[in-house]
C-alpha cells in the first residue's frame, strides 16, 4: 500500500514567500503614506482651529501679539510644534512644523485664512496656497 505524500516542497514554499515579498513591496509603501497622511491631520486640526480662537483674541485686544501666550494656542505635540512667527497688530502668521517622524513638514496660517506648505520632505512639495497632505504636492482642499 502507497501513502500519498505529504507536505510542501521546497519550491513550493520559496514560490509563496515570493508572492508574499512582491505584495509586501507594494504595500508596505502605501500604509507608510497613509500614516503620514494621517499624522498631517492634526496639524491642519489644530492650525484650522487656531484661526478663529486668534480672531477671538483680536477682537478682545485689538492686537495679534501675544496670541502665542493665550489658552487657545495649539500646543506642541510628539508630532507637531506650534509657533506665532509673525504678530502686530493687524497680521499673524502661525507655523506648524513637524517633529519626530513628522520632521521636514512645515504648514503656516495667517490672519487672511491663508493656507501654505512651506517645507516638505523629499516627493510631498511644497504650495502657497494648501496644505499638501499627498505626495506629488496634491493638496484635499
Amino acid at each position: 500500500m502507497k501513502t500519498g505524500q505529504r507536505g510542501f516542497t521546497l519550491i513550493e514554499i520559496m514560490v509563496a514567500v515570493a508572492i508574499v515579498g512582491i505584495l509586501m513591496a507594494f504595500a508596505v509603501p502605501s500604509y507608510m503614506d497613509y500614516v503620514v497622511r494621517g499624522r498631517l491631520s492634526e496639524a491642519f486640526t489644530a492650525l484650522g482651529g487656531a484661526q478663529p480662537a486668534a480672531e477671538q483674541y483680536w477682537a478682545n485686544k485689538r492686537s495679534y501679539a501675544g496670541f502665542d501666550g493665550a489658552a487657545a494656542f495649539p500646543a506642541s505635540t510628539a508630532n507637531f510644534s506650534y509657533a506665532l512667527t509673525t504678530a502686530t497688530a493687524s497680521t499673524y502668521t502661525i507655523t506648524a512644523t513637524g517633529s519626530g517622524k513628522m520632521a521636514g513638514f512645515v504648514y503656516t496660517i495667517d490672519q487672511n485664512g491663508t493656507h501654505a506648505t512651506t517645507a516638505s520632505p523629499t516627493g510631498w512639495g511644497t504650495s502657497a496656497s494648501c496644505w499638501v497632505d499627498h505626495k506629488g504636492g496634491a493638496c484635499s482642499n
